[in-house]
């Protein structure tokens, strides 16, 4: 029989990592454990061993997967035609490994599907505090010596067992206990309780280990720390750099351009009209018109300092002019319509905003002004 070639068993890689795992390597392990032992549920089958010598990591590309091994130990508990479970039985010998073997296993119950899981949760507490309560005991016998860890284990609570490690491992090992024998485990709920618990730590599910940081250290500085300092590094920071250019930046755009509209508005005077404010938004559209005036003197300044395109302003769909000329329709205010619809839609301008347009605004002021002697035919056409 040939198998694949494995890498390291997790005791190995816990060993390699002096006898301790962050929170984060061990919740990412869960979620994989969890897996292969439902996998192995799924075809009719108990594993009856679980502990972490029995899963190993992959070969290279599939260095970051888990696997399950060692099905010496392993027992048919249904038929996958009838699906018929096997029948629940006492005063069974311990089969297993006694440090991680269920509390029911201890006392002889036949072992089901609920007895995986809670020799899994030991596992995953075995990798989080370094050892377990019953470690160490020392017996005359090996009876005596599975009397002592099954005493030890039945006295210790799930409460002090899992003492200053998140709650999400005491729910698990309750769900364990609370199943009966027959019953067939949620092992969805048993995932998102880890999962959830992964999300609220804020961590990365990038498969960096903590055997991955011992090996390549350049990767742990990249993915957890340098990660979580450069973010709240930009929380504190960004604001305070940022508010101050904007600010600066709007005010001086504003002084630049607001001698050029009082000049060009007092060299062309208007007439007054029905409206006090009409002749202030003829002067600003006549600038927009007319830019050219000082676009040029200012433009090799203006593209060094200002030339983001992302700071221009943004027009909003009811100011923006369309192809059949409105400014030309604003200015001249010889229909009663659509000099109505001009005034109202430019009243809501702020001219010492808007005086950097965008380049469709450009291009449609340019096409407004070769329009003008046909606009002006068509305005007479209308009149008579």
């Amino acid at each position: 029989m040939a198998i694949d070639l494995l890498g390291p068993s997790l005791e190995d890689l816990f060993n390699y990592c002096n006898r301790k795992l962050t929170l984060k390597t061990v919740l990412m392990l869960a979620d994989q454990l969890i897996n292969r032992v439902e996998y192995m549920h799924s075809r009719g089958f108990l594993h009856r061993d679980i502990k972490p010598d029995n899963f190993l990591m992959g070969l290279g590309r599939k260095a970051n997967q888990v696997y399950i091994i060692d099905y010496g130990l392993a027992k048919k508990y249904r038929d996958l035609q009838t699906h018929r479970h096997i029948p629940y039985r006492e005063n069974k010998n311990l089969t297993g490994t006694a440090r991680y073997a269920s509390v029911n296993t201890h006392l002889g119950i036949e072992q089901s599907r609920r007895d995986d899981l809670e020799s899994l949760g030991y596992v995953l507490m075995y990798f989080l505090r370094g050892s377990l309560p019953w470690q160490g005991l020392k017996a005359g016998t090996k009876k005596q010596k599975y009397d002592k860890i099954s005493e030890k284990k039945m006295s210790t609570s799930i409460e002090v067992l899992c003492k200053s490690y998140p709650s999400e491992f005491v729910s698990y090992f309750n769900y364990c206990r609370t199943l009966r024998f027959e019953d067939k485990p949620d092992y969805s709920y048993l995932k998102r309780l880890f999962r959830d618990l992964f999300i609220r730590e804020g961590y990365q599910f990038d498969y960096v280990f903590d055997w991955t940081i011992l090996k390549y250290p350049q990767i742990g500085g990249s993915s957890s720390r340098g990660r979580h300092e450069s973010g709240k590094a930009a929380m504190h920071a960004g604001p305070s750099v940022q508010k101050p250019e904007k600010v600066s930046v709007g005010k001086e755009i504003r002084e630049k351009f607001s001698g050029a509209v009082e000049a060009f508005s007092r060299r062309n005077p208007t007439s007054p009209s029905p409206r006090g404010d009409h002749s202030k938004h003829r002067s600003f559209e006549e600038v927009a018109v007319h830019k050219d005036v000082y676009r040029d003197q200012e433009k090799g300044r203006n593209s060094s300092r200002y030339g983001s395109s992302s700071r221009r302003p943004i027009i909003s769909s009811s100011t923006r002019p369309s192809s059949s000329g409105d400014h030309t329709d604003s200015r001249t205010g010889r229909l009663t319509s659509s000099g109505n619809r001009s005034s109202a839609s430019h009243r809501n301008i702020q001219p010492m905003y808007e005086t950097k347009q965008p380049t469709y605004m450009r291009s449609g002021s340019t096409r407004g002004n070769r329009d003008d002697p046909l606009r002006s035919f068509e305005l007479l056409s209308i009149r008579k």
